[in-house]
């Protein structure tokens, strides 16, 4: 699959080799921490390379096994079961590699934000707006990350209008970041007692968190509101004024949290959403500027355009995006995002390698 990229990050190594030990370069530790952080990247680049070159040596080699033993019905099944081992970690080699190879992106290892709102669809859109929320909350969990809840407003059916939540952990910015977009739904409603198919459809909304320093906000851009945060149908949940309501005066843009018991952590909450918003902001303005360099990526993170589509009756999900349909969509409701996720990284790749090498990997 990888063709002569190899060849081409091995030579690149021995290059680098070479830098690193010239004094000239020493000299410069801005030059050498450059030269030492690619150096790092492309050898753990070069060795996963070897090491899935030799994985798909040992696949071949058990292929031939069986073509030559076929007879000997034990012996066939034990290379059988050790070819399945090799092409799981053959894949997993694959994905990883496909990871190393993608532009590094700051936003990368960056906590997230992530807003889910439900759109058209009444009812039946707010109820798959917590379905995405559960899903994504398992994800997390699997992934090892850290969610916490920082705006919510629910449905006296269980469902959810609005949830504003962040996520800490490791690459959370470099997974997360192909959510952002429209999620169609296909079901029959709970709400629904002629048994038709309804279509509604829920907004995911994706932010690195900006660190303080990359985002300066005056005081004095600020309106701050304090009111009662309140449950399903708008009734009162807490007897003080804790929920905070924050309008950031020059770009309108108005943040609120409430899940707080404390006015103090919530004013903090929604700073940081705040935050996060306006960085965006900033970074819309830079993706403008090199949209046509980002042309084949899938990951601009344009809210606005229909992602995935849930159909229920056929236990379906397709992503828009790269054409691909998987019948597997109870499974990916508990939070088993994987496949989806490897296939859009598994898209960037192969159109960045075309960009940056040319065609050098054969088709699968």
């Amino acid at each position: 699959m990888f063709g002569n990229v190899r060849g081409k990050f091995s030579k690149r190594k021995e290059e680098l080799e070479k830098l690193l030990s010239d004094p000239a370069v020493i000299a410069v530790r801005d030059k050498f921490q450059e030269y030492t952080k690619e150096y790092s990247l492309v050898e753990e680049v070069d060795k996963s390379l070897a090491e899935y070159e030799q994985v798909t040596k040992e696949i071949e080699t058990n292929k031939e096994l069986l073509e030559s033993h076929y007879a000997d019905s034990e012996f066939v099944e034990l290379v059988k079961s050790d070819i399945e081992n090799l092409k799981e970690k053959h894949k997993q080699l694959e994905l990883r590699i496909q990871e190393l190879l993608l532009p590094k992106n700051k936003n990368d290892d960056r906590n997230t934000i992530v807003e889910i709102r439900a759109g058209t669809g009444g009812e039946e859109a707010a109820l798959f707006a917590s379905d995405l929320f559960r899903m994504y909350s398992r994800y997390a969990e699997r992934q090892g990350w850290k969610i916490e809840t920082m705006d919510t407003n629910v449905t006296g059916l269980g469902g959810i209008k609005e949830i504003i939540f962040s996520v800490q952990g490791t690459n959370v910015h470099k997974k997360f970041q192909y959510e952002s977009g429209v999620h169609r739904v296909q079901r029959v409603p709970v709400t629904e007692s002629s048994g038709r198919l309804h279509t509604s459809a829920v907004t995911v909304a994706v932010l690195p968190e900006a660190e303080l320093i990359e985002v300066q906000i005056d005081q004095k851009d600020l309106r701050i509101d304090t009111f009662r945060s309140s449950g399903p149908g708008g009734q009162s949940v807490n007897t003080m004024d804790s929920a905070v309501r924050i309008t950031h005066l020059p770009t309108k843009i108005v943040v609120q949290c409430q899940d707080e018991k404390s006015q103090l952590k919530n004013k903090q909450k929604a700073l940081r959403v705040l935050r996060a918003r306006l960085y965006e902001q900033i970074e819309e303005e830079k993706n403008k500027e090199r949209a046509e360099e980002r042309r084949a990526q899938v990951s601009t993170g344009d809210r606005s355009a229909k992602i995935r589509t849930y159909n229920f009756p056929q236990n379906r999900i397709t992503d828009h995006r790269i054409g691909l349909t998987l019948y597997n969509l109870d499974y990916i409701l508990e939070g088993n995002l994987e496949e989806l996720i490897g296939g859009l990284i598994e898209y960037d790749y192969k159109q960045v390698v075309e960009e940056t090498f040319g065609n050098t990997h054969d088709a699968k």
